[in-house]
């Protein structure tokens, strides 16, 4: 994270462009200090009330009105165009977790583009949040005490093993990939244990859970090596 702008001990809000139900938004203010906006993320913040403390992206899609209402200092933009914004904020935040809202809805690229970034960066615990649901790449191992019956979806970015318990069906013994088995639509008998051979695992779980994820994510044993 040598191109890091914004530093922080807290986890950090992230706030894209593919604007959310604005309940959740203000649930996710009030447990943070320090809120980034990932280029037009810096327009759904204005229109509740709160400016971000960065604005990090090519700024290709910001109003004018919002950028000119924040103070140069807090302005970051990056031109290069071979990165997504998502992309470009999540390399300049230095934090032990990330919140980000606001990349799930929308357009279907930009949400693929917003996965291909967890995959990028397995070293980085992010957590994307969305109406219904909470994305994150899984470490080499996670505990997750969850009630039985809660959705547990397993997607393969690449060819990937691992081992589980309880969960209803067992990931021991399988090979997963984005071509052939996945693992959507799994379920909790009870709290989770899930361990992974190697990186490009994403774990999607009810909205509900969100705070339990976020726990798992920051107890976990470590992260993946950096690429």
């Amino acid at each position: 994270m040598n191109d890091a702008i914004v530093f922080a001990d807290a986890p950090v809000l992230l706030v894209g462009g593919a604007h959310g139900d604005n309940r959740h938004l203000s649930r996710l203010l009030d447990e943070v200090e320090t809120v980034v906006a990932a280029d037009s993320g810096a327009d759904w913040l204005a229109a509740v009330g709160r400016m971000p403390d960065a604005l990090i992206g090519d700024l290709d899609s910001v109003s004018e009105t919002t950028r000119a209402a924040l103070a140069e200092d807090r302005v970051h933009h990056i031109a290069e165009q071979d990165s997504t914004d998502f992309d470009k904020a999540v390399r300049s935040i230095n934090a032990p977790l990330i919140l980000g809202v606001g990349f799930l809805g929308g357009r279907v690229d930009h949400l693929m583009a917003a996965l291909t970034v967890l995959a990028r960066y397995p070293d980085r615990a992010i957590v994307l949040v969305g109406d219904k649901d909470v994305v994150a790449h899984l470490p080499p191992s996670i505990d997750l005490p969850l009630e039985p019956g809660t959705r547990v979806s397993l997607y393969p970015l690449c060819a990937v093993e691992g081992t589980s318990t309880g969960l209803h069906w067992p990931i021991d013994g399988l090979l997963m990939s984005p071509d052939a088995r996945v693992g959507t639509s799994n379920r909790a008998e009870g709290a989770v244990r899930i361990r992974m051979h190697s990186a490009g695992m994403l774990i999607i779980l009810p909205v509900s859970q969100r705070a339990a994820l976020q726990r798992a994510l920051l107890g976990a044993d470590g992260l993946w090596p950096a690429p």
